[in-house]
């Protein structure tokens, strides 16, 4: 378990450590990213919600039937259903009153200046301008004419000068200018407050088309509550005063659109009811004129005494069958008069006909006829909505006119026995002489028009009464007003500007890690050797700092190399003259620096050491000491046989302790001598002079010559590169290691930067540790 917690800590630093290494990178990417969050925040427009509320008012009787109940239904508060207000909803919505707002407050056009970071948008008195788009060209499908954002306006005096991408248009107040793509007019705002007269502006236009549909989806229109009709509406604009100034428009605009609808109904009713009076008017000039020249021709000027009493006891029967015939000639004129109109058209409602159910039956059909005139506004004959409305039209219309019939045959029925009575009345004054009885036949029909001369006119009164009280139905609860500001978000910009400035160097440094195929630190090592002995690490040669160990050094680097040697000994056999070969994969790993070191810290008074350069192929113990250019060394040796073994052998400048084999000259024939006989005879000379033989091979991957004397090891030191060796080769190192090609092998991490390195390194021990503070690191990293 403690193991494991260990390996997770390991595994944590070994992910943190890439990113802390570059530290300075979060803070420039960082830094940079908030500069620019800044900038933009600057170009940016402020953006307000603007808000308004309104009450949604309904009657869902519009009906002119009944003394007063038209009068209560003209406050136009009503209970409205869900559905109803969604459809309001919609309305307010619509493009039809969105178009007329956009023409009312001309705003197919937008005059801006110029500013620093961002144009600042000129309106109502803050503009010196107002500019009127008086219609759009028709262009060409296959001649591409792009609308520009902008183009730039001069003003000079009286004279203006239309900048364009291609040419200038010279024009004055008041003119009609030809664009390209649209004819506009530019007139003086009498408004402008302003002391400050801008010279240059920008202007940018559009269609209605275009305009209605970006306002359309700025606009948000939603119900305050569920069951409430109290709508919220709401806009984001940069423009306080214009977003207000559209809102308050677009309500006007909907109360009026809706007085017109409300007051459509009516207005059928009162057309019907003048062309009634007009008729009847007409019919009883004419009864009138029946009756004097009936008088005259008859020389009546007079009802006799005896015609009152006998006609007295009829009165009441002659009086409901006269009103009976009102009804009835109202009931007939109504039926023609639904025949003869169109399905989609609203039918008369108060007209004084007595029968509740037919009048509630028209005002339900009226409804449905404005209901659906409303949809196809803003849908097709296809919606839903008007499908329903339609089906609902379709199966009332029939009922209604079937109401009608009944109702006319049941006065029909009425009048006919009402008749029978007055034939019985009229058969005890048969004695009365006929010129009177044809004279209260004309009285009787001057009676029945007057009747119904005087309903029609109190209708009529009644239906212009209705016109005049028909309220507005939105009711503005709050006029628009400047709500909270919505864009740009200060603090999310910088925000999010800070974690891309922050994600931006993990990114590159995830990909470094992802693309990085080399070793790092030493547990890297460990994880790919498959539980082989991994002798040390040694640290990176610092700027100014020796390649080599002196004698009793006490640094950092000498530390590692007597903890790798410690290591190296629990693996040597008990017994002089132990040998020590030291190689590696491929060059450039370190191994001639291990050797060279190794020997160096294992040379001292009680022990004698030798090392030998035994990569003839590719010398570089000489590096170590340039006096040993040019001196005889091993290849010699090996290819002449008159050459002693003490001939070879020389003392090294860095520690007295220590001899020096040289490579001698590169042979032409490395494997050859190799291989020879004489290298197995020196060793066995030098066996029995030195306590320890440390000989520095050739890399494995390279050539073979390093196979060729592994056998005479006692332990093999592998030498690897911290940053430099890459996986696959340690997988190539273990299957050497695992088919015995070197002999007792332990490796070592060579050039482990600090960040990677373990223990030792990281608490200083050692009098030879660097003490230097961060800063003064810090100042020292960036003088080098």
């Amino acid at each position: 378990m403690e193991k494991q917690t260990i390996d997770n800590e390991i595994n944590l630093k070994e992910l943190i450590t890439p990113y802390l290494k570059k530290w300075y990178w979060f803070i420039i990417s960082g830094f940079i990213a908030l500069v620019l969050g800044f900038l933009y925040l600057k170009k940016q427009q402020s953006v307000y919600s603007i808000q308004t509320t309104v009450l949604i008012k309904d009657s869902k009787s519009n009906s002119l039937g009944g003394d007063l109940s038209m009068l209560g239904d003209l406050s136009a508060f009503g209970s409205m259903g869900s559905d109803a207000v969604e459809n309001e909803i919609e309305v307010l919505k619509s493009k039809k009153l969105m178009e007329q707002v956009v023409k009312n407050l001309n705003l197919q056009a937008d005059v801006f200046v110029e500013g620093t970071f961002r144009n600042k948008e000129l309106y109502a008195e803050k503009s010196p301008i107002i500019v009127k788009v008086v219609d759009f060209k028709k262009m060409d499908d296959d001649v591409n004419t792009k609308i520009p954002p902008f183009f730039k306006l001069i003003i000079s005096g009286q004279n203006l000068t239309v900048v364009l991408e291609n040419k200038e248009i010279k024009s004055k107040f008041n003119k009609l200018i030809s664009l390209p793509y649209a004819n506009i007019m530019i007139l003086k705002n009498e408004q402008f407050k302003s002391n400050k007269k801008e010279k240059e502006l920008l202007i940018n236009i559009s269609s209605v088309d275009a305009r209605v549909n970006h306002y359309q989806e700025l606009l948000s229109v939603n119900l305050v509550e569920r069951k409430s009709t109290v709508l919220g509406l709401s806009m984001n604009h940069s423009v306080v005063h214009k977003g207000k100034d559209i809102l308050n428009e677009l309500i006007s605009i909907y109360n009026q659109d809706a007085l017109e609808d409300k007051n459509f109904a009516n207005k059928k009713s009162a057309e019907f009811i003048d062309e009634r009076i007009m008729q009847i008017g007409k019919d009883l000039g004419k009864v009138e004129s029946e009756k004097q020249e009936y008088k005259q021709n008859n020389n009546i000027t007079d009802i006799l005494t005896e015609a009152q009493l006998n006609l007295k006891t009829n009165a009441e029967v002659r009086k409901k069958e006269i009103e009976l015939e009102s009804q009835l000639d109202l009931t007939g004129t109504l039926l023609n008069y639904a025949k003869r109109q169109s399905f989609n058209e609203t039918l008369p409602a108060n007209i004084g006909l007595d029968n509740p159910g037919a009048i509630q039956s028209i005002n339900t059909y009226n409804q449905l006829v404005l209901q659906r005139n409303q949809l196809l506004e803003n849908g097709t004959k296809e919606h839903p909505s008007v499908i329903s409305v339609t089906e609902q039209m379709r199966e009332l219309r029939p009922s209604i006119l079937q109401n009608l019939k009944k109702h006319k045959k049941g006065l029909e029925l009425a009048i006919s026995n009402y008749r029978k009575q007055i034939n019985k009345t009229e058969g005890r004054i048969a004695k009365m002489p006929a010129q009177e009885r044809k004279f209260r036949s004309l009285e009787r029909q001057q009676q029945i028009k007057e009747n119904l001369y005087l309903i029609l006119l109190q209708k009529r009164e009644e239906a212009k009464i209705a016109m005049a009280m028909t309220g507005e139905k939105a009711k503005v609860l709050d006029k628009a007003y400047k709500g909270k500001k919505v864009a740009p978000r200060k603090m999310i910009v910088l925000l999010v500007s800070l974690i891309l400035g922050c994600l931006i160097p993990i990114g590159v440094v995830f990909l470094q890690e992802l693309l990085d195929n080399k070793i790092k630190s030493k547990h890297d090592l460990d994880k790919l050797l498959n539980g082989k002995t991994i002798l040390g690490e040694i640290p990176s040669v610092q700027k100014g700092q020796s390649e080599t160990v002196g004698y009793n050094d006490l640094s950092p680097m000498a530390e590692a190399f007597r903890i790798v040697l410690t290591n190296v000994n629990f693996m040597l056999p008990q017994k002089s003259g132990k040998k020590i070969f030291v190689t590696s994969t491929v060059k450039g790993e370190g191994k001639t620096f291990i050797a060279a070191n190794l020997a160096l810290t294992l040379a001292n008074p009680s022990k004698k050491v030798i090392i030998i350069g035994a990569d003839i192929r590719n010398p570089q113990l000489q590096r170590f000491n340039n006096e040993g250019k040019g001196l005889i060394g091993l290849t010699e040796y090996l290819h002449e046989g008159d050459i002693s073994v003490e001939d070879i052998i020389h003392t090294s400048t860095l520690n007295k302790y220590l001899d020096v084999v040289y490579s001698g000259a590169i042979p032409p024939n490395p494997t050859h001598l190799l291989s020879s006989a004489n290298f197995k005879t020196l060793l066995e000379d030098l066996e029995k002079q030195y306590d320890y033989i440390v000989v520095d091979t050739a890399p494995l991957m390279l050539v073979t010559d390093t196979y060729l004397i592994a056998n005479h090891a006692d332990a093999t030191v592998y030498v690897t590169r911290s940053e430099y060796t890459e996986r696959q080769l340690i997988e190539y190192a273990n299957n050497q290691v695992e088919a015995e090609r070197v002999k007792n092998v332990g490796f070592v991490i060579n050039d482990v930067k600090k960040d990677y390195f373990g223990y030792g390194n990281k608490y200083g021990y050692g009098y030879g540790a660097d003490n230097r503070t961060f800063i003064q690191k810090l100042k020292d990293r960036f003088r080098g």
